[in-house]
Order: C-alpha cells, then structure tokens, then sequence
C-alpha cells in the first residue's frame, strides 16, 4: 500500500530541489533548517560573502507556488536587513500526476513546478 507525505515530508522534497538549485548557483550553505514554518530554510553566502537567508515554501498544485504572505515577508524582510542578509523565496509546488484530488505518494513519481529562485527587495515598504 502507497504511503502519502506528511506536510514535513513534501517540505523536505521542496527543499531537496532547492537546495540543489542552490548548490548549482555557487551557494556555501551556512545553515540548514528543515523544520515547517522555522525561518528561513537555508543561510547561504555567495562569493562575495553576501549573506542570503532563503524561503522555501512546498504547496500541494494547483495552488500557485509563487505566491508567499507579503504581510509576513515585510517582518522577515526587517530581520534580514538587520542582519545584512538578503532573501531569496523558493516556492515549489507538488502533485501527484494521477490527479489533484490524490496525494503524493512517497516512492512514486510527482509532478513539480519549481519556477526557481525569486529575489525578495529588502527594502521596507
């Protein structure tokens, strides 16, 4: 019998790919934090030792993995600011390819859209 993922379970598959979107673009990861809803995910610094805090989020589709709480972001867009840092937002979305109403099945193929890396402006609005 097929086991669905847990909410952790489908964050932890959103952070796989993000993570090794991260490693492709020449990202040293400083912190990893994989827990659901302890932010950010991911405290990377680049070759200019900028440090970037980022956001991943894992939705079920056809919610549109894109989208993020702006009135949350304008408080963690003040923390990183305060700490140099800039931030980045990963939305992944997740389906199993059988049909919406179905969850993802651990083992089993899943259907992404991952539309990449979103720059999130630090400056408060």
């Amino acid at each position: 019998m097929s086991k669905a993922l847990t909410k952790q379970e489908l964050h932890n598959l959103a952070m796989n790919h993000v993570g090794k979107d991260l490693e492709k673009r020449g990202f040293e990861f400083i912190a990893i934090n994989s827990k659901l809803k302890k932010h950010p995910q991911f405290v990377c610094i680049d070759a200019n030792s900028q440090y970037f805090f980022v956001i991943v989020k894992a939705v079920i589709l056809p919610e549109n993995p894109n989208n993020y709480d702006v009135i949350w972001m304008e408080s963690f867009k003040k923390h990183a600011s305060e700490k140099e840092a800039k931030v980045l937002y990963a939305g992944v979305g997740l389906a199993n390819p059988k049909g919406d109403d179905l969850p993802v099945y651990l083992n089993e193929d899943y259907l992404i859209e991952y539309n990449g890396i979103q720059f999130i402006d630090t400056h408060l609005n």
